[in-house]
């Protein structure tokens, strides 16, 4: 009788506990040679992969210690990656709270210059015109708060506009 095809990354047909973690441990490498990987993020893909939950953290943990995985590596790659992209403080910090980076394996977020971010980021958008109606500049303001800068960028924003435009 023929047998089922196994996942090719999976704990499924592994018979010994050094076997199963084995191919956690190669699983996790795999992973990590691609990009780096928050520890929930890498976790979560592990136990969808039908991995134990016991293997998978002990494994995580070693990671960690041996300087393979690291969130505040993580942290900072996805920081760069996403301003890069257009995206304010508020928003970079809440996607890495949702990826479970506590705020000690956040980087320093002070060190960048959100005030010209997002003023490229509008001037990309709408260019360097003013809005001429109110409901206009609500809307202005809606998309650079979607993207996750603050109302104080925002109003430094337009008032370096009006004063570059008198």
């Amino acid at each position: 009788m023929k047998q089922p095809p196994q996942a090719k990354d999976g704990a499924a047909g592994l018979s010994t506990v050094s076997e199963t973690r084995q191919a956690v441990e190669t699983a996790c490498l795999r992973y990590l040679s691609r990009r780096e990987y928050g520890r929930d993020e890498l976790r979560h893909k592990l136990l969808a992969k039908g991995f134990p939950e016991s293997l998978i953290d002990g494994v995580l943990a070693d990671l960690g210690r041996e300087g393979l995985q690291s969130d505040a590596r993580f942290a900072e790659s996805f920081t760069r990656s996403r301003t890069a992209k257009g995206y304010g403080v508020y928003r970079i910090r809440q996607e890495l709270r949702r990826r479970g980076i506590e705020s000690e394996d956040e980087p320093d977020l002070k060190e960048i210059d959100w005030d010209s971010l997002v003023e490229k980021v509008y001037v990309k958008k709408f260019g360097n015109t003013l809005p001429t109606s109110l409901p206009e500049r609500a809307a202005r303001e809606r998309f650079l708060i979607q993207r996750g800068f603050g109302r104080d960028q925002i109003r430094r924003l337009f008032r370096r506009l009006r004063q570059g435009g008198e």
